[in-house]
């Protein structure tokens, strides 16, 4: 909920609607908001999978659990060192093993820890892992906000502009750091990036904008900061050639609903596989979003 109120407020700036492009800086003050356009839901606008099941998400007694830790790198772009919370599976290293990254990325206002923290991302897929449903991955959680004082604190609208340019981070220092100190395989198709709201539109405008750095995308509750389906998606065709697996998904009770609704419609009209799946009864919260972590992950690197 607190995703949803922050980002309701961005969309009574300059953003009325997800064709205009996300402004550079907020305004010195801001103009009573618009009301929301009414979710209007067609015919295939509905669940692509069922729910994970009761427990998914708790943590269990005797099984194999992988490791959760925080690491600094240096970030060449934003010119300091900062922050990931690394994920590594039950039993790495294993002797001669090499595994894929999943990049999965926050919101407005989160930082590296908000996906540990409201997702009890490490016991979600330690589950996952113990009923054989994922292969073995290393899952990356940087802060997206690439600025020196990185933090979600204050106006966090004001720091917009910085997530605007986190691609230079994840590209130019993030992954080099990642693939320098753990044990990954290499290559697009060794490489995801998904994430939540703000992260998933950071995920749509870097993920589609790099189809040669990640063959995996998964876009949860993508927000106002999502460039317009046709600047994503410039050569369709082309970029579903790319593609391994593209993931969009949003609940249908979100007042950005219309957003990821708008991307789906593109990519079907344009003939570009993907995946849509609608979480029925949705809000903008982390109830949707592990949800859609569970069944994402386990459609990866396959």
């Amino acid at each position: 909920m607190k995703h949803l109120l922050l980002l309701i407020a961005v969309l009574s700036l300059t953003l009325p609607t997800p064709a205009q492009e996300p402004p550079t800086t907020p305004p010195p003050t801001r103009p009573a908001r618009q009301p929301r356009p009414p979710i209007v839901l067609a015919p295939d606008d509905k669940p692509a999978f069922p729910p994970a099941p009761a427990g998914f998400d708790k943590k269990r007694d005797n099984i194999e659990r992988g490791k959760l830790e925080t690491v600094e790198y240096d970030s060449k772009s934003v010119g300091n060192q900062r922050k990931l919370v690394v994920y590594t599976p039950p039993g790495y290293p294993a002797a001669d093993q090499t595994y894929p990254v999943l990049y999965l990325l926050h919101g407005i206002g989160g930082d590296e820890n908000e996906w540990r923290r409201g997702a009890n991302v490490n016991v979600l897929l330690d589950n996952l892992y113990a009923d054989k449903k994922i292969l073995p991955m290393i899952v990356v959680m940087p802060n997206g906000r690439a600025q020196p004082d990185d933090r979600a604190t204050g106006d966090v609208f004001r720091t917009a502009p910085a997530f605007g340019v986190f691609d230079k981070d994840l590209l130019g220092s993030v992954i080099p750091f990642v693939e320098s100190k753990y044990a990954t395989k290499t290559g697009p198709e060794n490489r995801a990036l998904a994430g939540l709201s703000m992260g998933g539109g950071q995920t749509l405008n870097f993920g589609l904008a790099n189809p040669d750095t990640f063959a995996w995308l998964g876009a949860f509750s993508a927000a106002p900061n999502t460039k317009p389906a046709a600047q994503l998606l410039p050569d369709p065709k082309a970029t579903a050639q790319k593609l391994k697996y593209f993931w969009i998904s949003c609940g249908d009770q979100d007042g950005l609903f219309g957003i990821s609704q708008g991307v789906h419609q593109y990519c079907k009209q344009n003939d570009v596989p993907h995946t849509w799946h609608v979480d029925a009864g949705g809000k903008h919260d982390f109830a949707v979003w592990k949800n859609d972590l569970y069944l994402f992950t386990q459609k990866i690197f396959r």
